[in-house]
């Protein structure tokens, strides 16, 4: 299952982490769907039935545009049916924050968006799963490994000489994304509107597989992942790709790797840079470690730790204080994506 992620990138980092090639090797950098930018907040600690970012073709938006065009949107989590026949989506009595992949066909919530083509890809940092032990369950991050270094924000990649990129709104072809490297899981989508009337809810759920053979000593489930542009194209294209034609890609695969975490991250409440601190664990066998969990660490550590109070009791539910989470002092992960971080050691 897939049940708490961490997404710490601002609306405009979203977008340039998202940089893909369309038809005819244009490089284009998606654009945020009107007033979503403002309706996603970032969190080191995000739960479902908050707003996730999501990468989807505008088409859905807009028929007429080309359906290999990718647009962000906020969404909730947890999906509810367009068929849903209460005013308030609260009143849901069974989860629909996973699918497994294996029942999508058999379950009419997730059957009937996967049939119309309503295909999104959730983004996030990495996902938190928990491992039972003897002495209660320990919490781990889960995520891409990270290849490379953190770049000033002065230096940018060039796209490759031989793609026509787009031009953004300031004039500028999107240079190519050297931060935290996103990982991307495949989900379906859908549109509900209140019976009675009222402003059209967009809402998702994350499909599962089985978990990869690196990851089952963790939990037995993890959340089907998109390894690479071409995949991500492939679940996104609709209008060219059946959805039959797409489950092959809802595959098990050994692709990611992980640290452990505070139990702090249990207490959905917490969310601070302390969430994805790297742990020591003094007493269980600590896992192998690898050039993306020591890179994290160096980040992380090298940031001033925040006071517990300021982690896990202030934090305010979303709406009540929507610019909270982009006005917090820049810390861990986030220093890292600005630049201001020492550079990680090498392995």
């Amino acid at each position: 299952m897939c049940g708490r992620t961490a997404c710490t990138l601002a609306p405009d980092e979203l977008s340039r982490a998202c940089v893909y090639t369309a038809r005819g090797g244009r490089r284009l950098q998606p654009r945020w769907r009107d007033g979503d930018g403002d309706k996603y907040h970032v969190s080191y600690n995000k739960s479902p039935q908050s707003r996730s970012p999501v990468l989807l073709s505008r088409r859905h938006f807009d028929e007429n545009a080309p359906v290999d065009e990718c647009i962000l949107a906020s969404m909730r989590w947890g999906l509810i049916p367009s068929w849903f026949k209460e005013n308030d989506p609260s009143k849901m009595q069974y989860s629909t924050n996973n699918c497994r992949s294996e029942n999508i066909l058999e379950k009419k919530s997730y059957k009937t968006p996967l049939l119309k083509g309503q295909r999104c890809v959730i983004l996030a940092d990495g996902f938190y799963e928990w491992q039972k032990t003897d002495k209660g369950k320990q919490p781990f991050f889960i995520y891409f490994p990270q290849t490379h270094p953190p770049k000033e924000k002065s230096e940018t990649v060039c796209p490759p000489e031989d793609t026509s990129p787009a031009l953004s709104e300031d004039g500028e072809a999107p240079a190519e994304w050297t931060g935290w490297r996103l990982l991307t899981m495949a989900g379906v989508f859908d549109c509900w509107t209140p019976p009675d009337g009222g402003e059209p809810l967009y809402t998702y759920t994350v499909i599962t597989v089985d978990a990869s053979p690196n990851l089952k000593s963790i939990h037995h489930r993890m959340p089907a992942i998109l390894d690479g542009e071409k995949e991500v194209r492939m679940w996104l294209d609709f209008g060219e790709v059946k959805s039959l034609d797409t489950l092959k890609l809802l595959q098990s695969k050994d692709i990611l790797t992980y640290h452990p975490v505070s139990t702090q991250v249990n207490n959905s409440r917490c969310d601070s840079p302390e969430c994805l601190q790297p742990v020591d664990l003094s007493i269980q066998k600590k896992p192998k470690s690898t050039a993306s969990s020591m890179m994290m660490a160096n980040w992380l550590s090298s940031s001033p730790q925040l006071k517990k109070e300021d982690s896990c009791t202030n934090k305010k539910k979303e709406g009540q204080d929507g610019k909270m989470g982009a006005k917090r002092k820049a810390t861990g992960l986030q220093q890292w994506l600005q630049g201001t971080n020492k550079t990680p050691k090498s392995e």
